[in-house]
């Protein structure tokens, strides 16, 4: 692939790239395989919600580079994300998952015993934002992964920043919202959420923010 000398390189990702990509990094597990599986079957047209396995494998090693032994994740759906951030928690580590579903969730149940980590994660039915702020407000949480309702993630954000140690670092998905949060025209809901929240996040002086182009965008906050 040539380039042209006055232009950066950017490589446009294709599935092939994609599929060279994950191969390239930190490898699913085999419950990371079956859930996929499972997700596809028993979920429909709602199976696009599970994360991508380029973001898995960076949530992972995120989580690994934070020394992470308390982490909460706000929306699970079928677990991939969970199984990604588990995996990196040493032993006597702990997640709290929460979430709303449990019809998803049991998908989710059965890939962590499959994977063996479900005696490191704490799953937690319910409005997530109020068990976030049944929390101690202690700065103890080393990692979050935030993949939920987009129109919640400032609130989101406000109950985990102050929950969060200097240096633990806060991850949110779709954050480009399939390319909506761009632009001028009027957008409701979830991006016009969106479109309010990024700029806010980046602009925060407790954390150091950086969005990455990756699947459907994904925002990385590091608290100061």
């Amino acid at each position: 692939m040539e380039f042209p000398a006055d232009q950066p390189m950017r490589v446009q990702a294709t599935q092939e790239v994609v599929d060279y990509v994950v191969a390239s990094g930190i490898a699913p597990l085999p419950a990371h395989h079956e859930l996929v599986a499972r997700t596809e079957k028993e979920t429909g047209d709602k199976a696009g919600m599970r994360i991508a396995p380029e973001q898995g494998a960076l949530i992972t090693l995120l989580a690994r580079m934070a020394g992470a032994r308390q982490a909460v994740e706000v929306g699970t759906f079928t677990g991939y994300s969970s199984l990604s951030i588990a995996r990196a928690l040493p032993a006597g580590g702990h997640l709290l998952c929460c979430d709303t579903s449990e019809e998803w969730t049991r998908i989710a149940r059965d890939g962590w015993e499959s994977a063996g980590l479900a005696g490191l994660i704490e799953l937690r039915l319910g409005p997530a934002l109020e068990t976030l702020r049944s929390l101690p407000v202690e700065e103890n949480i080393d990692f979050s992964f935030v993949d939920a309702d987009k129109t919640g993630y400032a609130a989101y954000f406000e109950e985990l920043v102050i929950r969060t140690r200097p240096g633990g670092l806060i991850v949110f998905d779709n954050v480009l919202y399939g390319g909506r949060v761009l632009g001028d025209e009027p957008v409701t809901g979830n991006a016009a959420a969106l479109r309010e929240f990024n700029p806010a996040l980046a602009a925060d002086p407790r954390v150091d923010v950086v969005m990455l182009p990756l699947a459907d965008g994904l925002t990385i906050a590091r608290k100061r």
